[in-house]
């Protein structure tokens, strides 16, 4: 199973480029700040350079476990313990390779785990951590919707082209 690490680099940069769209202005960021009680002028205080550079770390890290979510060869190589031992493989895993080494490897099938994703994992934690927090149904919708568009780009991206 091949591995592109430019389609791994890239969706990773996913979460910047929805968040600077979903949380613009004139988009979602009015009500957000609202809902946060923030103002312009107290997010120009943080330190752009750790959040931005955090915010990437930690997408790296989401797209590691989206590999394993969308791309099902994966399970497969991790049946006969990964890639160093791919070469002992039984000849039974080699055919099963030949067979269905590239089936469902499409954007569309990564977007579908990616949706799924945001929907089953993201919004349930964004909902109970709101929930705890006294947050409005704004507030945890905004947060959600940004994790369902983002995983499913993000999926999308990986499946297809990693």
């Amino acid at each position: 199973m091949e591995f592109n690490p430019i389609a791994f680099f890239l969706s990773a940069l996913v979460t910047l480029v929805v968040g600077f769209i979903w949380y613009n202005p004139k988009v979602f960021g009015t009500i957000w700040m609202r809902e946060n009680n923030l103002t312009q002028e107290e997010l120009k205080t943080g330190n752009m350079l750790k959040i931005f550079g955090f915010t990437y770390i930690f997408s790296l890290m989401i797209t590691v476990i989206l590999m394993a979510l969308t791309i099902h060869q994966t399970g497969a190589i991790g049946m006969v313990g990964g890639p160093p031992l791919l070469d002992t493989a039984k000849p039974s895993f080699a055919a099963f390779m030949a067979d269905y080494g590239t089936a469902y490897r499409t954007f569309k099938h990564g977007a579908l785990h990616g949706f799924m994703s945001g929907l089953f994992f993201a919004f349930p934690m964004i909902g109970i951590n709101g929930l705890f927090e006294r947050k409005s149904w704004k507030y945890i919708f905004i947060h959600a919707g940004y994790w369902i568009v983002t995983l499913t780009l993000m999926g999308g991206i990986i499946c297809g082209f990693a």
